[in-house]
């Protein structure tokens, strides 16, 4: 089949690189002529494990290439796939205007029969809008919604091994969209459009509201003598909860994809007039507890200024070079802020932010940034740090205090000599 997938960030590059691998024959199109021209070379614009290979053996095949050109990209595509990133602002809204401009900017060269498919994260309705201003001959377009859940670190898996498909479509358009999923394997949940989109929404929007409820009651537990982690294990050993529920205490959610359908979600009910305390109580939860480590580290040094600080991990998750929305450098610019020395180690940053020139100093080992510190955050989950012990730790800084939000080095909590701090620990609160 040929596909035309428009956006070519971290969607729209997993997406072009997987369907080539499917066997379609696909056209990535952006206007980012840079970047088109690094993704012609099999360089993709995100760190994501294994889309390199996918992309070179596409492009090496034939089945892939990517323009700047929608006159050369779209004419010919029997589905045009919206796969742009939606941006945030620096205030965490949305702002899915420019998606729909990109779309709008390639309107003139879709011929009459192309399937509009979108996966991007736009508010619902969204989509039916499109069709509307996309109508052929005074007959709507063609449309469909697909519910993307790519997450950063596992996408290309994500994408070929769905469990299921989330599709929005009329019964006209499901002959196509079968023939162009069918090589995934998984079973698909058709709906209409706008329940795609509200699936989308609420899938996020419930992890999210998971998240926060977690991390509020592990606050409590800090303070009251309980354990959250033995609270998470009695809460998913009920079967109306389940083993995988996302109920972990651990730092609060980060970069900005649940954050955004909480926000869509939010935003539809107030053009409804609709009251949601829940769902309106999700974010500002979430912010409050962004600041853990901050307060963790109020409560163990009366004055920051003179204070050595080393921070494992400056990427929003593991499995992504992604600074966006990381709560490791909002830390680190707080701390800035407030005179502490600081190191980092990343494993896959080689470039620091620009605005830390001169004042935060990057080492090549964690060890090496661990030594002279009075404390040290695990930031980002990367396995690396799972090979260091705590022996290690105290030769490069005796006394160390080390805050691990997620618990992701538990066995340090038992450690002589090392002062251990993560969420929902009893008797470690702030």
């Amino acid at each position: 089949m040929n596909i035309c997938v428009l956006g070519l960030w971290h969607l729209g590059s997993v997406t072009s690189a997987c369907l080539a691998e499917l066997g379609h024959r696909v056209v990535g199109l952006d206007f980012d002529e840079r970047r088109i021209a690094s993704l012609n070379q099999g360089t993709a614009p995100v760190f994501e494990p294994g889309l390199e290979e996918l992309l070179r053996r596409a492009l090496a095949s034939g089945t892939l290439r990517f323009s700047a050109d929608a006159a050369d990209a779209v004419p010919g595509a029997q589905v045009l796939w919206v796969a742009c990133d939606t941006p945030v602002d620096e205030d965490g809204e949305p702002e899915p205007k420019s998606v729909i401009a990109l779309v709008e900017r390639v309107l003139p060269y879709l011929g009459a029969d192309t399937l509009l498919l979108v996966s991007s994260q736009l508010p619902v309705g969204s989509v039916r809008r499109l069709q509307r201003q996309t109508a052929v001959g005074g007959c709507d377009r063609r449309v469909a919604y697909l519910a993307e859940n790519l997450r950063l670190g596992s996408a290309v898996n994500d994408f070929l091994r769905p469990p299921r498909l989330v599709v929005g479509a009329g019964e006209a358009e499901r002959g196509l969209l079968e023939a162009l999923l069918h090589p995934l394997g998984a079973p698909i949940e058709w709906m209409s459009v706008e329940s795609a989109e509200m699936t989308k929404h609420a899938l996020n929007a419930f992890l999210a509201a998971s998240v926060t409820f977690a991390n509020e009651v592990a606050r409590i537990c800090e303070s009251v003598g309980a354990d959250a982690q033995q609270v998470e294990r009695g809460l998913k050993s009920d079967p109306r909860i389940g083993p995988r529920a996302y109920l972990a205490p651990g730092t609060a959610f980060a970069g900005g994809t649940l954050a955004r359908e909480v926000a869509f979600l939010n935003q539809a009910a107030r053009e409804q007039a609709i009251a949601t305390p829940l769902l309106a109580s999700i974010l500002p939860s979430n912010a409050a507890h962004r600041l853990w480590a901050q307060q963790a580290l109020r409560a163990l040094f009366e004055n920051l200024s003179g204070i050595t600080v080393a921070v494992w991990g400056l990427t929003y998750k593991p499995g992504t070079d992604t600074l966006r929305r990381s709560l490791a450098v909002e830390l680190c610019d707080w701390l800035l802020e407030q005179g502490a020395t600081i190191h980092v180690h990343d494993p896959v940053v080689g470039t620091l932010p620009q605005h830390w020139r001169g004042t935060v100093e990057r080492f090549d080992s964690p060890l090496a940034a661990v030594r002279g510190a009075h404390a040290l955050v695990l930031a980002t989950a990367w396995p690396l740090y799972q090979t260091i012990g705590a022996a290690q730790l105290l030769h490069s800084a005796p006394h160390l205090a080390v805050l691990d939000g997620n618990r992701f080095l538990p066995d340090l909590a038992a450690a002589r000599g090392l002062r251990y701090l993560a969420v929902g620990l009893p008797g470690k609160a702030p």
